[in-house]
């Protein structure tokens, strides 16, 4: 796998309690491509995002994004999360829960078209201390998503990359991902949540999943995924409706069939 572009974080961070929208989930994700883990890292180094930069990830024009990255800017220096382990799994998982900023500063560059990061003192270790349990995947693989869940459901399932199946307690999703009230029936949860997250990695990400629902009673309280690489000859077959849903602006029809059938 290719460093260039690479996100590499603790999977305590991946399966932290947060939101953040799809702009900021972008913008968060191309700093830590930045971050070095050949030096040491400290709170001092500034990351920078171009507009240009997430309309390569976002289909749109450069135009359109900068006033959704002057936006995100001035949002996510307030965003915070909720871990409960240390950055490498150390340590019993329910003994501590940390609550953090992503970001002790956050900087638009109006001229530029531009946003400049510098991370957290306390986020920094899930981002840089990765000698066990951490996952990587290239930025690409998120890049044409259109759905912040798409992205979250994505890093959860990579953990678990080597097996191919995961299980999910539904009450835990809606803790990390602060559903709250939000989608209460399953129905609505499906609709708005999961089956957008799903189409977003079919469509755009090097794996293909498909999932399921277990019934605790007559309750629903656990989702079930099973995915693998597209290359697989298990991989799922796109419908031509799913293609021209997911086609990126300027793309030809065979140009996305491509791309999305891997």
């Amino acid at each position: 796998m290719s460093e260039k572009d690479l996100v590499v974080k603790s999977n305590a961070l991946m399966q932290a309690a947060y939101s953040l929208t799809l702009a900021e989930q972008k913008i968060i994700l191309s700093a830590i491509t930045q971050v070095r883990r050949d030096a040491t890292v400290t709170d001092d180094k500034l990351y920078t995002v171009t507009a240009n930069a997430l309309s390569d990830m976002s289909g749109f024009k450069a135009k359109h994004e900068y006033e959704a990255l002057k936006e995100a800017a001035e949002k996510l220096w307030e965003r915070t999360l909720v871990v409960h382990e240390k950055p490498n799994g150390q340590g019993p998982a329910a003994r501590k829960t940390r609550k953090m900023r992503w970001v002790q500063e956050a900087v638009y560059l109006n001229a530029e078209g531009a946003v400049q990061l510098r991370f957290s003192k306390p986020i920094l270790p899930y981002l840089t201390a990765l000698s066990g349990e951490f996952s990587k995947y290239q930025l690409q693989y998120i890049a044409g998503m259109r759905s912040s869940y798409g992205v979250r459901l994505y890093e959860l399932l990579i953990q678990w990359r080597s097996i191919g199946e995961r299980e999910i307690d539904i009450n835990w999703l809606r803790q990390i991902w602060l559903l709250d009230d939000k989608y209460s029936s399953i129905r609505d949860l499906k609709k708005r949540v999961i089956e957008p997250a799903v189409a977003d990695v079919n469509g755009h990400s090097d794996l293909w999943v498909k999932w399921g629902q277990r019934k605790t009673g007559r309750r629903v309280t656990h989702l079930q995924f099973q995915f693998g690489p597209k290359r697989d000859k298990m991989a799922v077959k796109i419908t031509n409706d799913q293609i021209a849903d997911q086609a990126r602006p300027g793309e030809t029809w065979d140009q996305a069939k491509a791309r999305l059938r891997g």
